[in-house]
């Protein structure tokens, strides 16, 4: 990992060289990244809805976040940014992979989208506001998982929403994800540690002591006949939503 990358204090350089790996992949719904490929449109869908209540804005709508900023922290290589680009937003994303932010700013500019992606932290962003912070699936992978979520809380504009995901530490996510889905090949063996996973009232306790309010949590099933979607179990993985 290179020297820059590492002046971030939540980066951690193992988690980051390992993400920056399958960098070139990262676009291929068949390749090392398939399973978030498969996550996104239950990510989408939760972030539509969340925005829409949070704001009072038309479900019909094509551009909800017109007009406001947006950041989204361990972007890869924008399969978030770029839909969310697409809804409206002033979009700012940020990687700890070098690797990454290379692949997603050439991929934005293929699909005619204006991205201000950053290679480093949240750390990258301070001193800055936006309306809406996302960050799914990396809490798992940070130094310090507390300050993680104090800086993106640093991050919030007044009445800005966070948006985090993250697999819940439980028997059936070492079984489905580590045992099954890396075991057989489905992700790349080493991609989650069982044990930095964080239970959703953990979550809960990072966030409000960061200063913010927890107003809903949300479960991410999977099933094989419909695949992942959003579900009242947060067993396997979930997401959280906070204002201040």
């Amino acid at each position: 990992m290179n020297a820059s990358a590492q002046q971030h204090g939540s980066i951690l350089a193992k988690e980051a060289a390992h993400f920056g790996s399958m960098a070139a992949e990262w676009w291929d719904p068949k390749g090392s990244s398939a399973m978030l490929h498969k996550l996104n449109p239950p990510r989408l869908r939760y972030a539509r809805e969340t925005i829409d209540r949070h704001w009072g804005l038309d479900p019909s709508s094509l551009r909800p976040l017109a007009g406001r900023r947006a950041a989204d922290i361990g972007c890869g290589a924008g399969l978030l940014a770029e839909p969310l680009a697409r809804l409206g937003a002033d979009m700012v994303a940020v990687d700890a992979a070098a690797e990454n932010i290379a692949v997603a700013k050439i991929h934005a500019q293929r699909q005619g989208l204006t991205i201000d992606y950053r290679h480093g932290g949240f750390e990258a962003l301070a001193g800055e506001k936006f309306d809406l912070v996302t960050s799914m699936e990396v809490i798992e992978h940070v130094a310090e998982p507390a300050a993680f979520v104090s800086g993106l809380a640093d991050l919030l504009a007044p009445g800005g929403i966070l948006i985090l995901s993250t697999p819940n530490r439980s028997p059936l996510s070492r079984l489905a994800l580590i045992g099954i889905a890396e075991g057989f090949g489905m992700i790349p063996k080493g991609t989650h540690d069982w044990g930095r996973f964080l239970t959703p009232d953990e979550l809960a306790g990072h966030v409000e002591a960061a200063g913010l309010r927890v107003v809903d949590r949300k479960g991410l099933s999977f099933s094989i006949a419909s695949g992942f979607q959003l579900s009242d179990d947060m067993t396997l993985d979930y997401f959280l939503t906070a204002v201040r």
